[in-house]
């Protein structure tokens, strides 16, 4: 096996039209200013990529790209990114993924993977080291997920696609083992382009640290921060992403009946520590992992894997049904079609709601599972009503009305936090670049989480939203867990030895200062430059998330997003949540404009010339 120190440099570029290959050299100067992964991914296509193109054309491109730390055996770095323009969305959509593609696509000494073109017949692809073969799909075309992956699994680690994306359901989603590229409809991309599937025979190379002394010190830093905070490895290692049940549902943003409602009482059946209990759940985790907060359990004596918490949120109280058995089997149909379990929850919260309302025909309703599993299938082969629902919330609501309770941002559902109840968690949504995404800046976690933000007030939130939304692009083009963020800022030496009621007074009234004052991006920063080593301060590496992120933005602009469409669905902003005695809505117009200033982009919401200047990037 032959060693590649740092990284290779190197990204694949197949065009499925010609059934061609190259290889791009990829400059230091790029791996700085856009760190690998989701930026990397971003400046590739955007370089290459006629920014109008139909997100189902063969002009379309994606990218998947490991980043800088997969393979070195950092701290849950076993993640991927995926960068697309979206089907669901027609703006740029990035992904992260955990399962195995990643390591093998970075062992078999590849930095990224850029598909572009349409093939004529279904293919899938298989990555070497010495690039790439172009295969016949044929007899694997209509299989589901476990099937196809199972097929192939004697050639390499694959990516592969479902009935979902063969039939382009906007919300079709990409597997990599028991995990996916879950958000943005990445999977109707590559059906689109008739690739079933992508396969990497890795273990052709090591991957070593430029320095690997400096390495080895900063990781065992950060294995101990992890394993010494109480949220990383205890209730996030005990009880998974379901921990997080028994926080949203006391502070009253779960959604609950299509947003109609912050909590029930039912919902204690969904939380991670009864799961645990009833269900004998064990590890089933990403790979390299220091959390492990994935699960897998025993319903009704069969082992399946534990849903997710936005699963359990959307196709679970979003619908009022508390069943752990039926989420578990409707999550795991869902992985086998290959689709987004939180559109589909969200697409049915509505369809289940404009059945109440007489606007569509159907046997869906609130508190009953029956026909949800026969609406999933529906959905994923595009049969009678289900090709409308493989549309989502948004393309519903268009055709039929109800547009006031279809739960989504740019066309890409919620996830499942409140923001009635967490108002820089609704600034977030409704500015995200992707759409609906918790994960741009997951300002619950400080509101709600933490505590170190006063959840009710629009002080600092946008000061807040824009400095986590720099910090998560960083950590997703390292690329790392974001979860790891719960141990490396605040096992920080400020954070910590402070008190809770100072941290809170800083994040809330002092952001500048606290911002100035601690370093929140050490680890991540220090891992990067000891694999690279390539020397970045702190403000270079913060100012490298500004430009992922100001990038990403500016190709949306071009791609028809203005600040008309950084808004919430109606309900959010004019109907309350029935467990608020206080009646409260998003104040957003409050944060949306001392967003776009601190931002530095125009009041419509464009990035000014002067700020691409700054940045570096080319208009």
């Amino acid at each position: 096996m032959e060693t590649i120190v740092g990284t290779s440099n190197r990204v694949l570029a197949v065009d499925l039209t010609t059934q061609e290959f190259e290889v791009i050299e990829v400059p230091d100067i790029d791996r700085k200013m856009y760190i690998g992964g989701k930026g990397l991914g971003l400046k590739l296509i955007y370089d290459r990529m006629d920014l109008e193109a139909d997100p189902l054309g063969p002009d379309n491109m994606i990218a998947f790209m490991p980043g800088v730390l997969m393979g070195t055996g950092a701290p849950c770095s076993g993640r991927f990114a995926a960068v697309t323009k979206s089907p669901q969305t027609g703006v740029m959509a990035s992904s992260s993924c955990g399962g195995p593609f990643g390591m093998a696509l970075k062992t078999a000494g590849w930095d990224g993977l850029l598909v572009k073109g349409a093939s004529e017949n279904p293919v899938y692809l298989v990555v070497d080291r010495d690039g790439v073969t172009f295969r016949d799909a044929g007899d694997l075309w209509g299989k589901d997920t476990r099937q196809a992956q199972e097929q192939l699994a004697k050639e390499g680690e694959a990516l592969v696609i479902g009935p979902a994306g063969e039939n382009l359901v906007r919300f079709a989603n990409i597997a990599s083992g028991h995990r996916f590229l879950g958000r943005g409809g990445m999977g109707a991309v590559l059906g689109a382009k008739k690739l079933k599937a992508i396969v990497a025979a890795g273990k052709a190379y090591k991957i070593v640290p430029k320095d690997p002394e400096s390495f080895d010190r900063i990781k065992k830093i950060a294995t101990d921060y992890i394993n010494r905070n109480p949220w990383t490895s205890q209730a996030q290692r005990k009880y998974g992403t379901l921990s997080i049940v028994n926080i949203t549902r006391t502070s009253g943003i779960l959604p609950v009946r299509n947003f109609q409602d912050g909590t029930s009482d039912n919902a204690y059946k969904i939380t991670g520590e009864v799961i645990s209990e009833k269900y004998d759940t064990r590890h089933h985790t990403c790979k390299p992992c220091t959390i492990l907060c994935g699960k897998k359990g025993k319903f009704d004596g069969e082992e399946m894997p534990v849903p997710e918490y936005e699963t359990v949120g959307l196709l679970g109280s979003n619908l009022d049904i508390y069943d752990p058995v039926a989420i578990a089997r409707w999550n795991r149909l869902c992985g086998d079609m290959g689709m987004d379990t939180i559109s589909a929850g969200g697409t049915l919260g509505w369809v289940m709601e404009a059945t109440e309302k007489g606007l569509v025909k159907t046997n869906l309703k609130f508190g009953s599972p029956d026909g949800v599993e026969e609406a999933l299938l529906d959905i994923a082969h595009c049969r009678g009503f289900g090709a409308d629902m493989a549309m989502g919330s948004k393309g519903l609501s268009e055709k039929y009305g109800g547009t006031e309770f279809a739960m989504h941002v740019k066309g890409m559902e919620l996830s499942a936090y409140d923001p009635r109840g967490s108002f820089g968690q609704g600034l977030s949504y409704a500015v995200a670049n992707r759409g609906g995404c918790h994960l741009s800046a997951t300002m619950m976690v400080m509101e709600n989480f933490m505590c170190f933000l006063a959840p009710h007030t629009t002080m600092s939130k946008a000061r807040w939203t824009a400095f986590f939304e720099n910090m998560w692009c960083c950590v997703n083009s390292l690329h790392t867990c974001l979860f790891t963020s719960f141990a490396y800022t605040t096992e920080l030496t400020i954070p910590r030895f402070s008190s809770w009621i100072s941290t809170l007074i800083g994040m809330q009234f002092m952001p500048g200062i606290l911002m100035a004052a601690v370093d929140f991006s050490v680890i991540y920063r220090k891992m990067w430059q000891a694999v690279t080593g390539i020397s970045i301060s702190k403000s270079e590496f913060m100012r490298a998330g500004e430009r992922i992120h100001v990038l990403e933005r500016y190709m949306n602009t071009r791609m028809g997003v203005t600040a008309g469409k950084d808004t919430l669905p109606a309900r959010l902003l004019t109907e309350s949540r029935r467990c608020d005695k206080k009646n409260r809505t998003v104040p957003l117009d409050k944060m949306i404009a001392k967003y776009y200033r601190i931002r530095g982009f125009t009041p419509d919401g464009r990035p000014k010339p002067s700020l691409l200047k700054k940045l570096g990037i080319a208009a």
